[in-house]
Parts: C-alpha cells; structure tokens; sequence
C-alpha cells in the first residue's frame, strides 16, 4: 500500500469524521482487524468498499489527490508533507476559481439532528457547475465552527467570496 495514499484516505477520514472506527465500521461495514490489516497492506476491500474509501474525495479532489500521490513518488522528499501539500492545494485551486468568477461557495448545512458545539466544524464547498448533470468540479473543506460568525458576516455572495480568498487557505490548512 501507497504511505502518501494512506496518509491522504485517514486525513480525510478524521476531517469527515473524526474517528477510523466511526469510518471503518459504520461507513465501510469492516471490523477492526480487517480495517488494520488494509491499512498494513495486507488485505484488500471489495470493489465496493474501495468505492466507499474514495467517495471520501469529490471526483476533483481524487484526482488532485493521485497527483500529490505521483509527486511524493518522482520526489522522495515530498512523501512528508504530502497531506499537507494537498491541503493547500485545494485552496490555491478554489482561490483560482473563485477568481475566475466560475466558482460558486457555499455552507452546507449540519444533517438533521446534529448538534453543534465547540469542537463542531462547518462545511465550505466551492465548485463550478458546467450545467452538466454529474460533471462539476467539486471542493470541500471543514472548518472549525468558530469561523462561522465570520463567514455569515459575509452576507452577500461577493463578500463571502472575498472571505474565501482572504481566509481559506490559512483557516483549512491550519486546523
């Protein structure tokens, strides 16, 4: 098993979830000792479950994953910070399409029944539709909730742009 692959599916497990075992249990249907022998490369998923581990990457953010993934392996160095290099990469992109003008930023709502806290995150997409059912380029990033009083400062479209382009890079790569 690739280590920056690996690196990258619990970086995005722990941001979309918060736990492996939430993940590997709930999500995937696997039990502890299968979810550790994958992670060891020793045992390998279903067609289906993989399918499962890459739905935790929008279509964009899996290819800019396999990216990172080919960089790390040109550039030894690079298999260190790998995580960290895709983090910012997802903010340099949605800077760039934010602008663009092409890009569209939103808050996604918590499900039903989710209770916010302190140690809650919001969700921020930033996307381009191209008016094509199941062809837009997706970008998601999970903020800590304290930023949201200053996201929902940003009333109007242009002024929550301007705080994404201001503040996303350092809020998403930070936390």
């Amino acid at each position: 098993m690739n280590q920056v692959y690996l690196d990258l599916v619990l970086n995005a497990i722990i941001e979309q979830y918060r736990s492996e075992k939430v993940f590997y249990e709930e999500i995937l249907g696997a039990d502890e000792a299968s979810w550790l022998a994958f992670k060891q490369g020793e045992y390998t998923f279903s067609a289906e479950t993989n399918q499962k581990i890459k739905n935790l990457f929008s279509d964009y953010e899996w290819m800019l994953s396999q990216k990172v993934i080919r960089q790390a392996i040109l550039f030894p160095e690079k298999r260190h910070t790998a995580v960290a290099e895709y983090r910012e990469m997802k903010t340099i992109v949605a800077r760039k399409w934010i602008a663009s003008g092409v890009a569209e930023v939103s808050l996604i709502p918590h499900k039903n029944g989710e209770k916010q806290t302190a140690r809650d995150f919001i969700d921020l997409r930033v996307s381009i539709d191209y008016q094509t059912w199941g062809y837009n380029d997706i970008l998601s990033f999970r903020l800590p909730a304290h930023m949201q009083s200053q996201i929902e400062t940003a009333q109007k479209q242009t002024a929550l742009l301007d705080w994404v382009n201001e503040n996303l890079t350092e809020a998403y790569t930070s936390s």
